[in-house]
């Protein structure tokens, strides 16, 4: 569905084998079979249910987090745009489709079986789902009220014959989609905007509060996501904000999605609002031969196990849906080239000159590193350290265990999670020394109920020095 003409369209391309890989996140989970307990709990990210059937759950309070059925998601993102701005917008989501295998009843009618042979192939009854995009676009300027519309997606219903053995009904159910979009000034010294897009379920009226949830999907959006594009603009991070707009970032409230820079390393014009939290720029492994409905696996491990399957296994998966079936026909038949590719790869090493590989400037010495006298591996190279009692100092206060310390985690290279941390207080519980002799502090959060919990398992956030500030004089407490 679309409502922009086809010679404007964005350039979501380089964001597109990420966008896919969020729509299809845990939609059939490995073995890929429709018995595996894994596939009997599914749609887990970016459901939006009927607001009536919702409210009736009694959701807990509202957050970032996607994993949660909710009515609604709420981006909000800053950019900063000129006077002939162009915003796009792509919402995208699963439409559930029913599946039905059907014999003859014998008195010229069908009922719905569990499972179908025919053609000398397999056929169950199962969920599958139809991807939908919504397209809009609009210049900035039309946002100086809030702009809302509304989208019908259309039920329908498809018969595939097998024969004298029966038949496949395919049934999907219409949805209602309301969006919401405004534009408000931000916090800063400089020109800001923060764009708010509003998600909703606006369907469903007639769905009971006692509804089961595996009919209430029937209703629903699932795996929600968007793509937004500017013309004559640019966002934002909100995981790592100018200088200037951090404060503004941290007015942003974001709800059950969070939106991060897309396409291309150091590109400023596309967003990704996920239910899935990721880095700015997030990249599929050019190595990965296809998706495998786990994007936060290892394809080599996946693709190993699946060739692991015994053929009745294989024969099952197959049936279970035809996405199944192009994975394990796909690993099947994956050359060795390509299994040896996911073996690894190195990102990190810099290319050699042209110059410096003809030897026309001598290579640079590989740095010198003293030779420990005991090697890191060995049990008395640990007689010196003491994550119980051991120090570092932090802007020249000491800090161990008990200190009280604030956490700023740095915006690049951490884990995403821990940017939700910056500003909270927590206690040091250990000082440790990693084998390249860098010092890691173990914390917990003050204003955590299981706190002391996670002092008995020893489950701890880890921060370098340079991410945390003492809070007095780091004297332990």
């Amino acid at each position: 569905m679309t409502d922009r003409p086809e010679s404007s369209a964005p350039t979501f391309a380089a964001a597109r084998a990420v966008a896919d890989a969020v729509l299809y996140e845990g939609y059939l989970l490995y073995p890929y079979r429709r018995s595996s307990p894994k596939n009997r709990v599914r749609w887990q990210f970016g459901v939006l249910t009927p607001r009536a059937w919702t409210a009736a759950r009694e959701p807990g309070p509202e957050s970032v987090a996607g994993s949660a059925d909710a009515w609604r998601q709420q981006t909000e993102c800053l950019l900063e745009t000129g006077r002939s701005a162009v915003l796009h917008v792509r919402l995208r989501f699963l439409q559930l489709q029913h599946r039905s295998v059907q014999e003859p009843d014998g008195d010229g009618g069908f009922r719905e079986v569990d499972a179908l042979d025919a053609g000398g192939q397999r056929h169950l009854t199962f969920d599958e789902a139809v991807p939908r995009d919504i397209d809009l676009d609009l210049p900035l300027a039309a946002l100086a009220e809030p702009h809302v519309r509304e989208f019908g997606i259309p039920g329908g219903e498809e018969t595939e014959s097998l024969g004298d053995a029966g038949r496949v009904v395919r049934t999907r159910w219409p949805l209602a989609v309301r969006v919401r979009l405004s534009l408000t000034d931000a916090t800063a010294p400089f020109p800001l905007r923060r764009l708010r897009l509003v998600t909703e379920n606006a369907g469903g009226d007639d769905v009971g509060s006692d509804v089961a949830r595996a009919e209430v999907l029937r209703r629903s959006l699932v795996a929600a996501h968007t793509l937004l594009g500017v013309r004559d603009g640019v966002f934002h991070s909100l995981l790592d904000p100018p200088a200037w707009a951090a404060a503004a970032a941290r007015e942003c409230t974001n709800l059950h999605t969070f939106p991060v820079l897309a396409g291309e390393a150091g590109a400023c014009d596309v967003v990704l609002s996920s239910p899935i939290l990721m880095y700015d720029h997030p990249q599929v492994a050019p190595e990965s031969p296809g998706d495998l409905f786990d994007a936060t696996e290892i394809d080599e491990i996946l693709s190993l196990r699946t060739l692991t399957l015994t053929d009745e296994e294989k024969r099952e998966a197959r049936a279970t849906d035809p996405r199944a079936a192009a994975i394990v026909d796909r690993v099947d038949g994956l050359p060795p080239e390509m299994m040896e590719r996911l073996h690894g790869a190195i990102r990190s090493l810099c290319p050699v000159s042209a110059t410096a590989a003809r030897g026309d400037v001598p290579m640079s010495e590989p740095p010198a590193f003293p030779t420990p006298t005991v090697p890191w591996w060995d049990p008395g190279a640990d007689a010196s350290v003491s994550p119980e009692t051991d120090a570092v100092l932090v802007a020249g206060v000491p800090v161990a265990r008990g200190s009280l310390v604030r956490l700023h985690p740095r915006p690049h290279g951490t884990d995403a999670h821990d940017r939700f941390l910056d500003g909270l207080l927590a206690r040091v519980q250990a000082v440790l020394l990693d084998v390249d002799d860098a010092r890691h502090v173990a914390v917990t959060l003050e204003d955590d109920p299981g706190a002391e919990i996670k002092q008995w398992y020893r489950r701890y956030y880890y921060f370098t020095p340079e991410e945390i500030d003492p809070v007095g004089d780091g004297a332990p407490s």
